[in-house]
């Protein structure tokens, strides 16, 4: 949306037409009850539902919902032939894992670790310019951002570029939109790449390994409990993709150095 604001620059005061990125709510209602509200940028809703329920362990797979449908009142009506029976006992249960073997403790949600996937084989490699490479096209496609600076981006990739991109004001609703086009359209994240705008945090990158996706790359930085999930779970993270630039912090098998 356009809105009229003043702007200081150089010292002085003018009246400009700026780009202001649009946010509403969205109500999840599973078998007529109210089950989550989440706020998004408006697009691809039915898509980040879907991302989200399979990432949250509340389906198994995609053929689990019977039915979608958005309503103009802000709900999303959602008929499920089958939950998940783990997910209502277990979503705010703890779960204690120990990291790599290496005596470190981390904790997640139970229903992260039913859910969250382990790679440790490898079915991708790529080099520093590809990570380069791949950062600048998705940083090309963000035209929302470029606008209005307020939205998160995130690609799906392979060796050869970007397969898909999405934007939300939510770093975590980017990746369910993601997610959730994958599961509609039968789309393998097999040997994919995950690019994203934002800081790596430990809910993105148990996000990543729900999706199934081995490398995630960041223009930003990690936090060390993400970093301790990936090491865990067999993801190769790369942070601070900038300037010709990148810091390898995790599984650094997968990307090919001179």
């Amino acid at each position: 949306m356009k809105r009229s604001v003043i702007r200081f620059q150089n010292g002085k005061a003018k009246p400009v037409e700026d780009h202001i990125v649009t946010e509403q709510p969205v109500t999840v209602k599973i078998n007529g009850e109210e089950f989550v509200t989440m706020v998004c940028t408006p697009e691809y809703i039915e898509d980040m539902v879907i991302g989200y329920l399979a990432s949250e362990g509340v389906i198994r797979r995609y053929e689990d919902i019977r039915y979608l449908r958005t309503d103009d009142e802000g709900f999303v009506h959602v008929e499920l032939s089958h939950i998940n029976p783990f997910f209502q006992k277990l979503q705010n249960k703890r779960y204690i894992t120990s990291c790599c073997g290496m005596s470190r403790q981390g904790f997640v949600f139970a229903n992260d670790a039913l859910t969250a996937k382990k790679m440790h084989d490898i079915h991708v490699r790529i080099t520093p310019d590809d990570c380069f490479s791949l950062m600048s096209s998705m940083q090309d496609e963000a035209a929302v951002f470029q606008r209005t600076g307020g939205v998160h981006n995130a690609a799906l990739c392979d060796e050869s570029g970007i397969l898909l991109s999405r934007m939300d004001i939510g770093r975590h609703n980017a990746l369910d939109k993601l997610y959730g086009h994958c599961l509609k359209n039968g789309l393998s994240t097999k040997g994919k790449i995950i690019v994203f705008s934002g800081r790596i945090s430990s809910e993105i990158l148990l996000k990543v390994a729900k999706i199934g996706c081995e490398i995630v790359l960041s223009k930003s930085a990690p936090t060390e409990f993400a970093l301790q999930s990936a090491e865990e779970l067999g993801i190769t993270t790369v942070g601070f993709i900038r300037n010709g630039s990148m810091n390898i912090y995790t599984c650094p098998e997968r990307i090919v150095l001179p």
